[in-house]
């Protein structure tokens, strides 16, 4: 197995580890503080002028076609600098794709060129509710249709760029009789239709920077033309294309939990105590050593994942594998990094309480672990 990038898969990771540098590390704590939207939104322009805003697109489309491990390597260099920015680049990225791969022509023409160009800053994934998360199947959003129209009404609750999205991915339930999950459908609702309401912006623990709200649809009306894919077969897309989001959350996990442990060593070889660098104590040298085997396995169930994916192959168990573990492994290198710069890591002057805080969520949203390892233990069961 070969294991080498290609010059091009190279060359994006270097990219986005020189912008994320440049352009996100400095910006990075005043997000985390709830200011600088304004330089938030110019990078996200910025990166989709230099195509990372379709790093799986077709370029008919002004997309890169740079593939799954491109868009893995990407997602994980910007997070090492800014989760927030990272986050919502891969969810923008989630958006395209599922246009392209069930979109109509007119649809993806129509949507596509404004997200890999950032005319829309960003793009919206509306899937989960109140009383619907891990269960999407049981979404109470529901879409009537009305001539050749459809009303939606519901809400959609901690939507990632809800405030600047310019175009939302939207599941609702068109036939209430149908099987649980049977009766699903998704559609494309730009921003700023009537009846498409942008909610409350949600505190939270960590990725602060990254507007969070609740997405409201009250008789919001759209053409039968707004429908994505077939009617009813909504679910079908949301499980397939949260496979492929799964790989971004990995990596975003990954690029935090790097960052963190790339502080961690930093530090403890400057620091002494007892007359020499703590780097040389045996105790915190095995700490190091434990987190950066995980973070390399971590790695690697990443790219197994975007692998498959780019050759058209099966993929979302190895997806549900290296979300849940690198997820996991990033809370056990933030925490340690943390350890290893004692008392300072807890102080907001050194970047560690962030990055614990950012990579918190990394085992919750686009699947729990607990939902990874169900996905997990059903395909090996399956396989038998």
């Amino acid at each position: 197995m070969d294991f080498n990038l290609t010059d091009e898969q190279q060359m994006i990771a270097d990219t986005a580890s020189r912008f994320g540098a440049e352009r996100l590390a400095p910006v990075a704590e005043a997000l985390d503080r709830g200011e600088g939207r304004a330089e938030l939104l110019a990078n996200l322009k910025q990166l989709a002028d230099n195509g990372f805003m379709g790093l799986n697109v077709s370029a008919d489309y002004g997309g890169t076609e740079a593939g799954a491990v491109s868009f893995a390597l990407a997602v994980e260099a910007l997070a090492g600098h800014c989760a927030s920015t990272a986050v919502t680049v891969s969810v923008t990225n989630m958006v395209g794709e599922v246009i392209q791969a069930v979109g109509t022509e007119d649809q993806k023409a129509a949507y596509l060129p404004k997200l890999t160009d950032g005319t829309y800053p960003a793009g919206g994934f509306c899937l989960t509710e109140s009383s619907a998360g891990s269960d999407p199947s049981s979404m109470k959003t529901r879409a009537v249709k009305d001539g050749d129209d459809y009303v939606l009404n519901g809400s959609k609750l901690y939507i990632t760029s809800g405030e600047y999205a310019g175009v939302f991915v939207v599941w609702a339930v068109t036939d209430p009789s149908a099987p649980k999950g049977k009766g699903i459908s998704c559609f494309l609702i730009e921003a700023g239709t009537p009846g498409l309401v942008i909610g409350k912006a949600e505190k939270k623990m960590g990725q602060t920077g990254s507007a969070t709200n609740e997405v409201l649809f009250q008789d919001c009306r759209v053409p039968a033309s707004a429908l994505l894919g077939k009617e009813n077969d909504g679910f079908r897309i949301a499980v397939g294309e949260l496979a492929g989001g799964r790989i971004g959350v990995a990596s975003l996990a990954l690029g935090i939990a790097r960052a963190a442990m790339t502080a961690g060593k930093a530090y403890i070889k400057e620091r002494q105590q007892f007359g020499q660098p703590l780097s040389t104590m045996q105790g915190l040298q095995w700490m190091i050593a434990d987190r950066e085997t995980e973070l390399e396995a971590a790695r690697l169930l990443i790219l197994q994942a975007a692998c498959l994916k780019d050759a058209g192959k099966p993929f979302a168990r190895e997806a549900s594998m290296a979300k849940l573990f690198a997820s996991e492994a990033a809370q056990k290198a933030t925490y340690t990094a943390l350890q290893l710069h004692g008392g300072a890591g807890y102080i907001k002057d050194f970047p560690l309480e962030r990055y614990a805080r950012d990579a918190r969520i990394t085992t919750i949203y686009e699947g729990t672990s607990e939902i990874q390892r169900l996905i997990i233990a059903r395909e090996a069961l399956k396989a038998m």
